[in-house]
């Protein structure tokens, strides 16, 4: 399924894999949220690199959230977001932060813990 590439209303969800929305959550899935400041070009690329990255690496269910703060900023301060964009990972748990337009794929990778994920299923398929 393409990500979409509009931002629109406050909240946007955008399904960057098919995943049924009856779907029970499990331990396996990433939840995402990405927070942006309209459709700037670092908010793009952020966009565009994070798809790239899970794809890359087979990250196989996740779910991402893009909130444009440019049209609520009272979340900045609600979800304690200093900086834009920034991506949260908030499952699994321990909640993770990363700042930037996500293109250093080496510290987007170590910060959200895919690659463990990614060796955990070779190991599983052994």
């Amino acid at each position: 399924m393409a990500a979409q590439v509009g931002i629109e209303g406050n909240e946007t969800r955008w399904p960057l894999k098919k995943k049924s929305q009856k779907e029970p959550k499990s331990d396996g899935i990433l939840e995402l949220r990405l927070y942006v400041a309209g459709q700037t070009p670092k908010s793009l690329a952020a966009i565009s690199n994070l798809k790239k990255i899970c794809d890359e690496y087979s990250v196989e269910q996740y779910h991402l959230e893009v909130i444009d703060l440019a049209k609520n900023p009272a979340l900045a301060r609600n979800h304690q977001i200093l900086a834009i964009p920034t991506l949260v990972r908030s499952l699994p748990v321990p909640i993770r932060k990363i700042i930037g337009d996500l293109s250093d794929t080496q510290r987007v990778v170590v910060g959200l813990d895919i690659a463990r994920t990614r060796e955990k299923k070779r190991a599983s398929k052994a």
